[in-house]
């Protein structure tokens, strides 16, 4: 009982420090969870929840019935989830009105290395834009660049939710080399040929660091 209301006090500080920057996915949940769960770890909560429904944005969109059926969650919990997401989601239509455009390179890049090139984890990107390459959505997923994370369900499900033209697909290197790997390659590829089927044009492949930038030539 001690110990996990350390680790709750723990939670709350380090967003208080420095916001969610930093934190996993099933953190921000659990963060989520600890106001309405007294006394209780939540963290095998977040990430039991996680494991089933695959991304923050998932568990936004589920309506309160489906929820507050899920163990650990309950009446308490579902209304602060869902507060959360309609901000999240207000926060992001709202950015929508000061659209920002990325018509070049450079501008690209410059966006790319604001949001990962300083990250010292590897961190995805999909930039949604219209039809005159203006930025009207972005989302950036913590982690590395495999199958589950870039899933084409999801990188495209954002696009045709924000009804974007085009995306721009991004990742970083911590180690400072923006040399792409031949996983590299075969994602990129392969979230190309998919944009092709659905509708929605990759516009663009970046490999970002601190430092250097590298465009993926697929």
């Amino acid at each position: 009982m001690k110990s996990n209301s350390g680790h709750r006090a723990r939670l709350r500080e380090r967003f208080l420090k420095s916001g969610l920057d930093g934190f996993l996915d099933y953190e921000v949940l659990e963060l989520l969870l600890t106001f309405g769960t007294p006394r209780k770890d939540c963290k095998q909560i977040a990430k039991n929840i996680l494991t089933k429904h695959k991304t923050l944005d998932n568990v936004f969109n589920l309506n309160s019935d489906e929820l507050e059926k899920i163990n650990g969650v309950g009446s308490a919990n579902s209304i602060g989830i869902k507060i959360y997401g309609e901000i999240k989601y207000l926060l992001s239509y709202q950015n929508l009105q000061t659209k920002k455009s990325l018509s070049s390179v450079d501008d690209i890049v410059e966006y790319l290395r604001s949001k990962i090139g300083n990250e010292k984890k590897e961190h995805f990107v999909i930039l949604c834009l219209d039809s005159k390459s203006n930025l009207i959505y972005d989302e950036v997923s913590v982690g590395t660049l495999n199958a589950s994370l870039v899933h084409p369900r999801e990188v495209f499900s954002k696009a045709i939710l924000h009804h974007a033209n085009q995306i721009i697909i991004a990742h970083n290197h911590p180690s400072g080399d923006p040399t792409p790997s031949q996983s590299d390659l075969d994602t990129y590829n392969r979230l190309k040929e998919a944009g092709k089927v659905v509708g929605v044009n990759v516009h663009s492949c970046y490999i970002i660091t601190t430092n250097n930038s590298s465009k993926v030539n697929l």
